[in-house]
């Protein structure tokens, strides 16, 4: 016994090793097989679902076709003024009845060619004249049809087309028909006059669909009452299923791809499509059972993860043999090593899987003191750009100019104009010397762009105007201060050198999920090369160039945004600044927000 245990300790970490290892193996290869079933059993019922969607999708086309055509042909019978005055007259002329019958015989020929492959079209009028163009189709005679409660139904909402089911019967010849029924209508009176039928066989309707149809794959034409009228399962036809129209109105209601039901004793998959026009369902009904049994071998996948398992086991017994005497060793290492002393390395030797574990372990502590120092120089980076950040302020020079602009319109009487200057002067000097940190919303930053086009305006002219276009659902989002400022100011003071008049155009809006400004003058343009010296250029108002406020736009949010800059000479300039949606709101945003939309929705000139 103490032999055993002497052995067990020796060995301690490969028995760990091994232990976790089988049962790891055991269990990875029981959830696998188990998740493979589930798995291959909802991947099949998803793709299944997809395909028969698109096939459904397919056949009510061709449904919504057949009612369209069903509709034009009884709007032209219904406009036909020759069919309805045969309709009414009773008593006429053997002459009169001969040129009117060949008429008529001629008009509804015409409409008859529309009418959908191997439909039929009946005209019935309530003097009991009756035409068929396809009497072979349906052998129905005027005293059959006029009593028949299709046409009871059809004279009861005189106003719709309906789509009834008439079961194999003597009238039918033994075929079972869908009929389209309309009455005929005075405009004036709103009498019947007749009735008009187009009526197809079942057979011809399924020829439709029937290609699309396999064993346990079956479409169904449910009508409003929850009778089925049509189907390739033809056993079914006639039958009289409340339930499967319930599951097909859920299904569409709560716009389900599928669902799975219970109905004729069965479990299946159902499919539905609506056909208002018709007031029917399209139902496609997928036996789960008969598909599932066919989709895997249980038995042969149960065998290849047993196999899979006892060859896994095995391997892991002779690797983890051969591992747990270096591994030992290295633990051993690592574990006299000095605490926090990530400098010392440890010895690589041993086995193969040692000398890796031991080069990998070096490898890190390498790397985390290469990203101690990358954390030292970002920590730096920050401060750096946080005393940057404190050139957001009122240039002197600006100020000073402003100042004296005010002073001057005031000697000259303008103290309109002055108070004015002064008004915009104030919003912007509380924006540029608050918390830099700070956002603020779209709606606020168009304010100061008012506000610092209204100063310079003032100081220098309107040969420049400035237009701005904000999209509505803009207003409320936020953006840091002082980015798009910094180029209005470049393209008032660098932008128009040469020419002395021009058009600044300010855009604001939302494209694929980003907030994007664009700032575009038609001024004198410049090389792209020297944008990127921007920085050591003379700002008059904020202090910071293209690159400072690309850097910080970039240290806020990340690579994805930015400044992109595209210039031609002679032609002007196009700043793209592509900023996150920043959801931050502040109080009374949104009473201000309504009032500012007034002002930009189509778009405001300086």
């Amino acid at each position: 016994m103490k032999r055993f245990i002497r052995t067990v300790q020796n060995n301690n970490l490969f028995i760990k090793m091994f232990l976790v290892m089988v049962i790891s193996i055991i269990s990875v290869s029981v959830l696998i097989t188990f998740s493979t079933f589930r798995m291959s059993n909802n991947l099949f019922m998803e793709t299944f679902s997809i395909t028969n969607t698109k096939v459904l999708s397919q056949i009510k086309k061709q449904f919504e076709s057949y009612s369209y055509s069903v509709v034009s042909r009884v709007i032209n019978v219904q406009n036909n003024g020759t069919i309805k005055r045969l309709l009414t007259l009773d008593d006429i002329s053997s002459l009169e009845a001969s040129n009117s019958f060949y008429t008529i015989e001629d008009q509804l020929e015409r409409i008859y060619s529309e009418v959908p492959h191997k439909a039929n079209l009946i005209v019935l009028g309530k003097n009991r004249r009756l035409f068929n163009m396809k009497y072979m189709n349906w052998p129905v005679s005027a005293d059959d049809l006029i009593d028949h409660r299709i046409t009871q139904n059809t004279k009861a909402k005189p106003n719709e087309i309906l789509y009834q089911f008439i079961p194999d019967s003597d009238i039918t010849n033994g075929s079972q028909i869908i009929v389209a029924t309309k009455a005929l209508t005075e405009r004036s009176t709103n009498n019947i006059y007749g009735y008009v039928y187009i009526p197809i066989r079942e057979r011809d309707l399924r020829e439709s669909y029937e290609g699309y149809t396999s064993e346990g794959n079956s479409i169904l034409v449910v009508d409003g009452n929850g009778m089925i009228i049509s189907s390739n399962e033809q056993d079914l036809i006639g039958r009289d299923t409340q339930d499967l129209l319930e599951h097909a109105e859920e299904t569409e209601e709560n716009g389900l791809e599928y669902q799975d039901v219970h109905v004729f004793g069965k479990d299946y998959m159902l499919l539905a499509e609506a056909l208002p026009a018709l007031d029917m369902y399209l139902v496609n009904l997928i036996d789960k059972e008969m598909v599932i049994d066919n989709l895997i071998d249980t038995k042969e996948i149960v065998l290849i993860s047993i196999g899979i398992v006892l060859l896994a086991v095995g391997v892991v017994f002779i690797i983890s043999r051969r591992m747990t005497t270096s591994i030992s060793k290295l633990v051993r290492q690592i574990s006299d090593m000095a605490k926090y002393d990530f400098s010392k390395p440890v010895e690589e030797s041993g086995g193969y899987e040692a000398r890796k574990i031991a080069h990998a372990f070096n490898y890190m502590l390498n790397e985390l003191q290469e990203h101690v120092e990358v954390l030292l120089k970002t920590q730096r980076k920050q401060r750096k750009s946080e005393l940057e950040a404190l050139q957001y302020q009122i240039n002197p020079h600006f100020l000073y100019n402003t100042l004296t602009s005010v002073k001057f319109l005031v000697k000259e009487g303008k103290k309109g104009a002055a108070f004015d200057t002064i008004d915009a002067l104030i919003p912007l000097l509380q924006n540029a010397l608050g918390n830099v940190d700070e956002t603020i919303t779209v709606e606020q930053e168009v304010t100061n762009i008012k506000n610092y086009v209204l100063i310079n305006q003032t100081r220098y002219g309107d040969r420049v105007k400035v237009n701005t276009l904000i999209a509505p659902d803009c207003f409320h989002y936020h953006l840091p201060k002082l980015v798009i400022q910094p180029f209005i100011e470049n393209a008032f003071f660098h932008g128009f050198t040469k020419k002395k008049q021009g058009f600044i155009q300010i855009l604001i809006a939302k494209r694929d999920n980003k907030l994007i400004c664009e700032v575009i003058d038609t001024g004198d343009g410049m090389q792209i090369d020297k944008i990127q010296s921007n920085k050591g250029k003379r700002q008059l108002f904020s202090g910071i160039g293209i690159r400072n406020v690309h850097e910080r736009i970039q240290f806020l949010f990340g690579h994805a945004y930015g400044v992109q800059v595209s210039s031609e000479l002679k032609k002007g300039t196009k700043v793209k600044i592509v900023l996150p949606l920043l959801e931050e709101m502040t109080k009374n945003n949104t009473k201000s927000k309504n009032n500012a939309k007034n002002d930009f929705l189509h778009g405001e000139n300086f």
